[in-house]
């Protein structure tokens, strides 16, 4: 797997608000519409559009559009190659970004 820190990062900072954090949780047990999210919140319907743009720019949320309603849910693709890249950042190995480094010097 090819280590996309710029993908990932924008991940990373779209996660770093507490209410993205539980939409993402709540997206987790399958795709929900927009008043069932927002029913689980003390915000206004466009604070939840703001929240949800950020989600679905990062990639890690999906939208479709049935009539007037908006279902939103994980894009699984997405955040199985995030897992993945926290898997291989965050354990042990041999060799380092360092090391990688150095042979380019």
């Amino acid at each position: 797997m090819i280590k996309n820190y710029e993908k990932n990062i924008r991940i990373f900072k779209a996660l770093g608000e507490i209410n993205r954090v539980k939409i993402i949780d709540m997206l987790s047990s399958g795709e929900k519409c927009a008043c069932i999210i927002l029913e689980s919140f003390h915000f206004t319907q466009p604070t939840l559009s703001h929240h949800m743009k950020v989600l679905i720019d990062c990639g890690i949320v999906k939208c479709r559009k049935e009539g007037t309603w908006i279902y939103y849910s994980l894009d699984n693709e997405i955040c199985n190659d995030l897992m993945k890249f926290l898997n291989i950042i965050l354990n042990s190995k041999e060799k380092c970004i360092c090391s990688a480094n150095k042979k380019s010097e």
